[in-house]
């Protein structure tokens, strides 16, 4: 920066002249430009203490703990709660279908579905029909499309509840007269429950061997012949109530009648799908392929048994219907006191 001087007089009204063009080329170039927010250096960004009682985990800050009064008062809210019952609902959904797939995988629950799908109603034509079978004409069990029909809306289908209540009625009544004949132990109903449910088994195990031995083609399933084999429990405990108010004439007369009538009953009922024979091939149905053929053994579809065949459907037939009479007595001759037992009065 330069200024003019001269004389004092003459110029001493004269302004300073700044001179820029000398001021730029003097003063060298311009600093670069530089973008941001200009500082002021006089702020002090030292790192300053935190108020307040914070603590560190891991180099990160964590709120204060919340009291369990606020606690309380959040889970309260009906948001929380709908939220948390929803929840619940689903996990109980998940669960219910991972138990429900894992007991699938070894039990079929969707057929003994079937098997228990029974009413009043149901019981009692179908204890009717073991007892007094000789009336009875239809035999043919119904079919609704490719799925036989529940048994409330069938008489002659098989079920398992019968079986099932027969065998707990007969060991308790088992109990009972050993009970009164002045043997009973808690072991013994251990001993009449595991015997029965063994003979089950082992009868069980003897017709599908049977069945396999002599290849004998049936419609009946496992669960069927489970169903037939356990409507026996029947005439066992009519046969103990028998004998434990008549004695063992009493018995005996209810046994030889209930076995004809039970062996009347599996004859009728089992010859029908013993006798079907195998399935055959799918024949077209008005041109059409049958596309919803069902296992109906009643069907025109299924071919017939040859003559060897037969007579092996026959055969196992006939030794189902000796097998129950047989192992109803075998369950039942040792529970009947040797003359009739007087009955305690009832307390009043």
């Amino acid at each position: 920066m330069f200024r003019l001087w001269g004389h004092p007089h003459r110029f001493s009204s004269i302004a300073p002249i700044r001179c820029t063009t000398l001021d730029i080329h003097l003063s060298g170039p311009p600093p670069p430009y530089q973008e941001g927010i200009e500082l002021d250096h006089g702020q002090d960004f030292a790192a300053t203490e935190p108020s307040g009682n914070l603590s560190y985990a891991s180099g990160y800050g964590q709120a204060p703990m919340a009291s369990p009064a606020q606690i309380g008062s959040f889970l309260q809210q009906p948001a929380v709660q709908n939220m948390a019952l929803q929840y619940g609902n689903q996990l109980a959904a998940q669960g219910r279908e991972v138990v429900q797939r894992e007991i699938g995988r070894y039990v079929p629950v969707s057929r003994l579905r079937y098997y228990f799908a029974v009413d009043t109603r149901y019981v009692i034509k179908k204890l009717l029909l073991i007892i007094f079978p000789y009336t009875h004409k239809d035999w043919m069990v119904k079919y609704d499309q490719d799925t036989p029909v529940q048994p409330r809306y069938d008489i002659n289908a098989p079920d398992l509840y019968i079986p099932s209540m027969g065998y707990v009625t007969y060991v308790l009544l088992a109990g009972f007269m050993l009970g009164l004949q002045h043997r009973f132990s808690p072991e013994q109903i251990g001993i009449q429950a595991s015997s029965a449910l063994a003979y089950i088994i082992f009868e069980m195990i003897l017709y599908l061997v049977t069945l396999y031995i002599t290849n004998t083609t049936t419609n009946l399933k496992t669960l069927d012949l489970l169903a037939y084999s356990g409507y026996k429990y029947t005439i066992m405990i009519g046969s103990l109530l028998a004998g434990l108010i008549l004695g063992k004439t009493g018995y005996y007369c209810s046994l030889v009648y209930s076995s004809f009538a039970l062996s009347y009953f599996l004859v009728k009922t089992l010859r029908l799908q013993l006798l079907s024979g195998a399935p055959g091939p799918e024949q077209p149905s008005y041109g059409y392929p049958n596309a919803y053929s069902s296992p109906n053994p009643y069907a025109d579809n299924w071919s017939k048994p040859t003559a060897g065949g037969t007579k092996r459907r026959v055969y196992f037939l006939l030794f189902v219907a000796i097998t129950q009479p047989l192992l109803s007595w075998w369950l039942t001759y040792h529970l009947i006191p040797s003359q009739v037992v007087s009955l305690p009065p009832l307390v009043r």
